[in-house]
């Protein structure tokens, strides 16, 4: 079955972990007609949760793209986890897709997550619904859900279903935008059936309506001007206003229901046919021209071709997946076309989408569509892929940072290579996990949004691969700098049976601002040293600078003149003058006070309200600097500071026991600072026994 744009529906499901969005996806899929049968997340067969990890964990870890597909439209759902250490799937799902429906508990209300990913709906200025689902369990509250996203949020949800009781007394919802009542069936493998409204709900779906008519009325000046006139609208403008102000951001439609009982998933699907926005309602994609001149490209299938890869995925049956939103055009299979990233032509081979994990070719994929592109080696996630003769790169996702850093190794250092090459896979699954080796501190690096994220990864390669890993907190990167002006002389002066080795430099250095790194001057006049050994001097203090004197740490911020020096006529060489220049610099840093500097991070928290105490204590305790305190909504509170890295390096898991494992953050590098005391004292002798511990291992 082929679909044009405009009968395309792409939807982000989201929300906090545990809010039921796996189980409720599963019911719409059964609704819709694309499964026989609903199953539990319990059971492990659901479609969106097939990974083993997801399995055995019985959580998402990873989106999953879905689909259902009516008479009248394609339906694409993204299935996204609700973990924040997971977050970049959200993100990527956010960004695939023109609406999202951010699922919440009928109980708990709006969460930190909820939060979270309402603040990221914002920044994309994303269209949004909410799905308030397991009305069917004690102390749910659709109206008290519904408050509370009003209260946290500053907006109104417009409901589009209402229920037919709550708790115990739970017995279906109502569909007020089609006056159609659907009771809860009487298991969870039944599908809804619409039925005549229940006279007692009558007055409740005409108010429901009045509200809808209001909601629809935003959509066109036009129709705020009949809705004023009239006090109404026809059905059919109704549906366009709905569709028009939900794709310009509005409103919220808000839908009732329970996954568990496949209850509200029929209302739900017969809104996105009707009025959730088709992608030509798309705010214009953002790109970069040839010249890296900022363009925006629309969704238009009139155009050539061309599509962005927003997730790419190494499965074992059937390798590398790569899943690609059509931007303009029409892919077709076996379709010559450019990778801009490295001006490298690809033939795309057969086009596929996806339910789940199972994989099914499609004749083609038009401007909107969300699809496979298989076993393309050179494709990467954040690729641009087109057949424009101007080549674009569509704006890349923007992902959080990593938070939680770990230093890793191979149990077996046998086993170092393949796990090495093992990591960069997953890194280049999941964008928020990084790999990296630190040539400073010879360590490799891992680093993710949390904890329980780098574990699954650890956990997945010792399942597969039986490789171990053993992890660490990774060494901090501190640098040497000096704090006064000095001056220094050095002879190199070797005689060997042929030519000797002869040079004399004399030297100053001088602290710089901070940040400014290096800067080499040359002062001396009258031709003491030829122009030259220069080169050879500047290497010779780029050697010294690479470990200071006090810990072995790279110098910074320093200038360095050299005002005086003598050369042999015949003893002299390049490599006399930078040994000479190597001992001169060495011998001026130590008579101009050096200093260890500590990297120093910019911190953004976010907790709630209650743990703000006890958390700013905490950042005190780890001599961070608090530059501010501000309510974000939602009764969640960011907390600015400065803190050393050093203080950082468990911060991930201290927070997350501090705040219940609701607090997240965000961290960036700002920049080196100077440490004295006994602190700097602890990072020397740290920095010696290292060294002792590697001598011992060579």
């Amino acid at each position: 079955m082929s679909y044009t744009t405009e009968k395309i529906r792409n939807i982000a499901i989201i929300g906090h972990g545990g809010t039921g969005k796996t189980t409720l996806l599963e019911h719409i899929l059964f609704q819709g007609g694309m499964i026989s049968k609903p199953e539990t997340v319990d059971s492990g067969k659901t479609v969106s949760d097939y990974g083993e990890d997801e399995i055995a964990r019985k959580i998402s870890v990873r989106s999953s793209l879905t689909h259902v597909n009516t008479n009248d439209c394609k339906i694409n759902l993204i299935d996204a986890p609700g973990a924040g250490d997971f977050v970049g799937e959200a993100i990527l799902a956010i960004r695939a897709t023109e609406t999202a429906m951010l699922v919440i508990d009928g109980k708990s209300g709006v969460q930190i997550e909820t939060v979270k990913l309402w603040r990221i709906l914002e920044r994309h200025q994303k269209p949004r619904m909410v799905f308030v689902t397991r009305l069917d369990e004690d102390r749910a509250s659709f109206a008290s859900a519904l408050s509370d996203v009003k209260e946290k949020f500053k907006a109104i949800p417009v409901p589009v279903t209402i229920p037919m009781g709550e708790g115990t007394a739970f017995k279906g919802v109502i569909d007020v935008l089609n006056r159609k009542a659907y009771p809860r069936p009487a298991s969870h493998d039944q599908k809804e059936e619409a039925t005549e409204v229940p006279p007692e709900f009558s007055e409740a779906v005409e108010a429901a309506r009045a509200q809808l008519f209001e909601a629809a009325a935003e959509g066109t000046d036009e129709l705020m001007e009949k809705y004023l006139l009239e006090g109404e609208l026809t059905q059919e403008e109704t549906l366009q206003g709905l569709q028009k102000a939900l794709a310009m951001g509005k409103i919220v439609p808000a839908f009732a229901g329970s996954g568990i009982a496949n209850s509200g998933t029929a209302a739900f699907i017969s809104f996105a046919v009707q009025s959730v926005p088709s992608p030509l309602l798309r705010t214009p994609e953002k790109a970069l021209d040839p010249e890296g001149n900022e363009i925006e490209v629309s969704i238009d299938p009139s155009k050539q071709a061309s599509g962005f890869v927003f997730k790419t995925q190494i499965d074992q049956f059937s390798g590398r997946l790569c899943y690609v939103k059509v931007m303009t055009g029409t892919f077709q299979p076996d379709m010559d076309m450019v990778i801009t990233r490295e001006a490298h032509k690809e033939r795309i081979g057969k086009l596929y989408t996806l339910q789940g994990k199972k994989l099914e070719e499609v004749p083609f994929l038009p401007a909107g569509d969300i699809g496979i592109l298989a076993k393309l080696v050179s494709l990467k996630t954040n690729d641009t892929i087109s057949q424009f003769d101007q080549l674009i790169s569509y704006i890349p996702l923007r992902l959080p940072s990593p938070v939680h850093m770990l230093a890793i190794s191979a149990v077996n250092k046998k086993e170092e290579d393949k796990l090495s090459e093992l990591l960069y896979k997953a890194a280049e699954e999941d964008l928020t996990f990084r790999v990296n080796y630190n040539a400073e501190t010879k360590e490799m690096v891992i680093a993710g949004m949390g904890e329980q994220q780098i574990n699954m990864i650890l956990d997945k390669i010792k399942a597969q691969a039986k490789i171990a890993a053993e992890t660490r907190v990774p060494r901090v990167a501190y640098r040497e700098t000096i704090t006064k002006k000095a001056g220094a002389e050095y002879t190199h002066k070797k005689q060997t049976g042929g030519h000797g080795q002869y040079g004399r430099v004399v030297f100053e250095i001088e602290p710089l601002e901070r940040g400014k790194g290096y800067e080499f001057e040359n002062r001396i006049f009258g031709g003491a040293v030829s122009k030259g050994f220069m080169p050879g001097i500047e290497k010779g203090i780029h050697q010294a600078m690479e470990a200071g004197v006090l810990a072995g740490y790279p110098v910074v911020d320093v200038k360095t003149a050299i005002v005086d020096g003598k050369e042999h006529p015949v003893d002299s060489s390049e490599m006399a003058f930078k040994l000479a220049a190597r001992g001169a610099f060495r011998e001026a840093m130590k008579q101009a006070n050096p200093v260890i500097l500590e990297p120093i991070m910019n911190l953004s928290v976010f907790v709630e309200e209650k743990y703000l105490g006890d958390v700013m204590s905490d950042l005190s305790g780890r001599r961070g600097k608090i530059s501010g305190q501000n309510p974000i909504g939602g009764g969640i509170v960011q907390i600015d500071a400065q803190v050393p890295q050093a203080e950082l390096l468990r911060y991930a898991i201290d927070l997350r026991s501090m705040t219940s494992g609701t607090g997240s953050f965000e961290i960036e590098f700002s920049h080196y600072a100077p440490i004295s005391g006994k602190i700097a004292e602890d990072v020397i002798k740290a920095a010696q026994a290292f060294k002792t511990q590697e001598a011992e291992e060579e």
